[in-house]
């Protein structure tokens, strides 16, 4: 059915039948009564920009992909992606359908595209009960005043009683649309570029039932969310921000805090370098879906309580990251592949196996562990005797009979542990470093000393009697 003829089959059933009640809806910054009709649901089209699914039909039509709403398949697809938002919650809804019929009026334009209801018709057209959709029924087209629509159904749809049942990203790319909409430009944060128009964000604040400060974060973390979508190469792909929310809005939060090179939370001397190793590092923790505590260490809160603010921790955490990363190979993006967010899920599957040492640990969740340990040997820097004796448990625990042991790296390490040790007594006590120095020496078993060492054992051997000559001739 087009265009043209829905509305004449609308207008037919205004003018024959009689009004199933009225109800008051904002238009043109006032409330107009209308008048509630029983539209048959055959006569109705999804708003395939419904702000349910927005982020679904964006991704769709990156790929080129074209939805035609008035086409069996279009319709289908609409379909499937609103009952997918929330499967749950649409499963509990059209039992209440089913068994009460539909209870809440939907609001539609004059060629019969939904505006609000476009959840409680899908339900319909699946339960096959009721044929009918209880509507408000607009005087104008979509075309015809796309603004006021706009508002109208973000008023409905992004109300305190509807956002429960939204995707989480919806609300973001729904701001950023409606700022483009409303200033013909787009919003950026970077204030040598643009200057925010704070209108444009007070109007859209009111529209979705919030205050301007919220409406300025939704757009500031959908602009790092479109930069990380960039960074992997996902444009578009707005479908691979799922589950991410919490990790992009500590991360806004923390390249705010940061950019500028004032802050006091990071490391003394840090500049905007630093802040954009930062945000590339922050991406593949995003990627991976690391959340929580395990995310937030990277550069939440107060100096002691982050990698960002030590400079020698970040140093090593960045260092420990990027060598490692730099050996992985990404997997090509297929964009005529036919599940395209199954792809992208899978390629993102395949970076995080390859962050995997021997398969098993992820280096991203060795690198925080080694890390998160150092934090914490800086936060009990006052305690000593709490770190030496976890470094004895350390060290007892390691196993020298290991073939690894012998390992040129491992014996390098153990030897810059010695000599750490060592500055460490001698710092304090010298009678101390040489009782530890004959102990050592008492301990030589001679007899089992091989015959390629014994000529440097001899050279090392007067060394020690020369110094310790000095010694006793000074004291």
């Amino acid at each position: 059915m087009n265009k043209e003829t829905r509305i004449q089959k609308i207008h037919e059933v205004m003018e024959r039948d009689k009004p199933h009640g009225n109800m008051e809806i904002p238009w043109n910054d006032r409330l107009v009564p209308k008048d509630v009709y029983l539209i048959p649901l055959e006569f109705l089209v999804y708003n395939k920009y419904n702000g349910r699914i927005l982020s679904r039909t964006q991704s769709l039509e990156r790929q080129n992909y074209i939805i035609d709403v008035e086409s069996a398949e279009g319709k289908k697809k609409i379909e499937d992606l609103l009952f997918e938002s929330n499967e749950t919650r649409n499963k509990t809804t059209q039992t209440s359908l089913n068994d009460y019929g539909q209870q809440k009026v939907g609001i539609i334009t004059k060629d019969g595209i939904i505006i609000d209801g476009n959840r409680r018709a899908m339900l319909l057209n699946r339960g096959k009960k009721y044929e009918y959709f209880k509507a408000v029924v607009l005087d104008v087209t979509l075309d015809e005043n796309p603004l006021e629509i706009e508002k109208l159904e973000t008023t409905y749809q992004m109300g305190e009683d509807e956002k429960v049942g939204y995707n989480a990203t919806e609300k973001y790319i729904k701001s950023k649309l409606l700022y483009k909409k409303l200033t013909q430009q787009t919003y950026s944060s970077n204030t040598d570029k643009h200057q925010p128009n704070k209108d444009a964000v007070a109007k859209i604040a009111k529209w979705m039932g919030e205050d301007s400060t919220e409406i300025f974060r939704y757009l500031n973390t959908m602009e790092v969310m479109d930069e990380y979508l960039e960074f992997f190469e996902y444009d578009g792909f707005y479908t691979q921000l799922d589950k991410r929310e919490d990790q992009f809005l500590n991360l806004t939060k923390w390249l705010n805090t940061y950019y500028g090179e004032e802050s006091k939370k990071g490391f003394d001397g840090y500049g905007d370098d630093d802040v954009d190793e930062l945000k590339a590092i922050a991406f593949d923790y995003i990627r991976a879906k690391y959340e929580g505590k395990e995310f937030r260490i990277l550069a939440e809160g107060q100096r002691p309580n982050h990698f960002f603010g030590d400079k020698e921790i970040w140093a090593s955490f960045a260092k420990y990251h990027n060598d490692r990363l730099k050996n992985i190979q990404e997997v090509e993006i297929d964009l005529t592949s036919e599940n395209l967010n199954k792809h992208l899920d899978a390629r993102d599957n395949t970076f995080v196996d390859s962050t995997k040492l021997d398969g098993k640990v992820s280096f991203l969740e060795e690198n925080i562990r080694i890390h998160e340990e150092k934090l914490g040997y800086n936060r009990a820097s006052d305690e000593p005797q709490k770190l030496v004796s976890k470094a004895l448990d350390a060290l007892n625990a390691i196993k020298t009979g290991h073939k690894s042991f012998t390992n040129k790296d491992v014996q390098k390490q153990v030897e810059a542990l010695g000599n750490k040790v060592f500055g460490m007594l001698l710092q304090k006590s010298a009678a101390r470093t040489l009782s530890h120095i004959i102990g050592l020496l008492e301990s030589l078993d001679l007899k089992n000393i091989a015959e390629a060492e014994q000529e440097e054992i001899h050279d090392k051997a007067k060394k020690i009697q020369q110094l310790g000559y000095q010694i006793t001739k000074r004291f």
